[in-house]
């Protein structure tokens, strides 16, 4: 994942950015015109520091040091956050608004989802940010989107669309949250409701928030809270789901021209031991044609378990081929803490 496309290099410093000085929620004469419970929830909004080992296998594409954001959503310190910026990471710094520091611990991630949780060695005295429901989220709502900072923070922004969204990394979700005008520090940021509830968690930075076939205007991504609450309290309790995992490639794929291409490979994951190269075109998975990049999540996640053993058709300098590869668990392929 390149810097800049999901959000790692994208943290909680200068704010407002320069040049960006006219995109928060005040008014001129330094007061606020945000909603009252709006105002409330920005404490709960910290930052979010890591490092990563150089040794550790997304190191290379996400870097050593990631910076964002994160949610408290407890009285005990635990910090939501967005899962790439805790990735196999060693030390998880969080800073409040007051820019106090404390040390924090990986409690759990959801690769399915993208949602990652940490705590704090030490509660933090601060009021959390309840649970929304951002199914009540519908094209042109207003919301409100905030890092840490407070108000000077917090940017006004419209639902530009619900909709299905493929991440090329193995990734899926049904209603995607799409929002204008664009966020310039996404990774982990929250976003918040007028009645001052957690709705989402930014992911993204994309650059047709409007939807396919309309003029392209940058926008973010967020992952919709609803899709958490079903599985809060297991990820919470034991640090990931108690089901099987998902079978996973180690592929990144992109369509092109209307075609699958393998846009890069899981160092040592399953794809690249079974000997599939960037550039490869990707035609069928036991022998069903696929239509687009969902369609291929979908088909591969309903083979069975991490494990599974798959027929994937490719092509490769205009020659067709065959290759049988076993898939594999992606949390096992990454590692935590002292593992």
């Amino acid at each position: 994942m390149a810097r800049g496309l999901n959000g790692s290099a994208n943290g909680a410093g200068h704010w407002p950015p320069p040049g960006e000085e006219g995109v928060v929620a005040r008014t001129p004469g330094g007061g606020s015109n945000l909603p009252p419970l709006v105002s409330a929830a920005l404490p709960a909004v910290v930052g979010v520091k890591t490092t990563i080992p150089e040794s550790r296998r997304s190191a290379k594409t996400l870097g050593t040091e990631r910076e964002g954001h994160g949610i408290l959503v407890d009285d005990e310190g635990l910090i939501l956050t967005i899962g790439y910026l805790i990735m196999e990471a060693d030390t998880v710094t969080v800073t409040d608004i007051e820019g106090n520091e404390l040390s924090a611990r990986i409690v759990g991630y959801d690769y399915e989802s993208g949602f990652g949780l940490v705590r704090t060695e030490e509660p933090m005295r601060l009021k959390p940010m309840r649970f929304g429901d951002s199914d009540s989220l519908t094209l042109r709502a207003e919301a409100f989107v905030a890092g840490l900072g407070g108000e000077k923070a917090a940017l006004k922004v419209k639902v530009a669309g619900r909709r299905e969204f493929a991440g090329y990394w193995e990734y899926l979700l049904d209603s995607a949250i799409f929002t204008v005008p664009a966020y310039p520090l996404w990774g982990g940021s929250a976003l918040i409701s007028q009645q001052g509830e957690l709705l989402g968690v930014g992911s993204l930075l994309v650059q047709e928030a409007l939807g396919p076939g309309s003029p392209a205007f940058p926008g973010n991504m967020y992952v919709p809270i609803n899709r958490l609450k079903p599985i809060f309290g297991e990820l919470v309790a034991q640090g990931r789901l108690s089901t099987p995992p998902r079978p996973w490639l180690g592929i990144y794929t992109v369509e092109h021209m209307g075609q699958l291409v393998v846009g890069g490979i899981s160092e040592g994951g399953p794809a690249d031991r079974a000997g599939l190269q960037r550039g490869d075109i990707l035609h069928a998975l036991d022998g069903e044609v696929l239509d687009d990049v969902a369609d291929f999540y979908r088909k591969l996640w309903a083979i069975g378990p991490a494990g599974s053993v798959v027929k994937l058709k490719m092509e490769r300098d205009s020659d067709t081929f065959d290759v049988t590869v076993r898939t594999g668990d992606r949390g096992g392929y990454h590692k935590y803490g002292t593992d």
